[in-house]
């Protein structure tokens, strides 16, 4: 039976990101602007010695030529980009064509 954990990508450190990014928003709570969250959560990966990059630029290219730049909210360890977003509420659907593209 295949589960989400059956194909979750650097599983271990995904779990600690996911923590705190939770941690993130159980003291800083809702309402913020995204950046907030962003730096927050820079300040938490850096504690825990986990190597971050804010807005680390990311070349995008298509059949072998370069077709534009893209900025990662956060590249954590080269391994995952995180981009951080901030709303009152979520909307059925947002979220999954989102993790689909990435």
């Amino acid at each position: 039976m295949d589960t989400n954990e059956d194909i979750i990508l650097y599983k271990d450190l995904s779990y600690r990101i996911i923590g705190l990014a939770m941690r993130v928003h159980s003291v800083l709570g809702h309402g913020f602007l995204e950046k907030v969250y962003e730096r927050a959560l820079m300040v938490l990966l850096r504690k825990e010695n986990i190597a971050a990059v804010q807005q680390a630029p990311i070349t995008v290219s298509f059949e072998g030529e370069v077709v534009g730049d893209y900025y990662a909210d956060i590249l954590i360890e080269n391994k995952i980009i995180l981009e951080i977003k901030s709303a009152e509420q979520i909307i059925d659907g947002y979220i999954e064509p989102k993790l689909l593209t990435i």
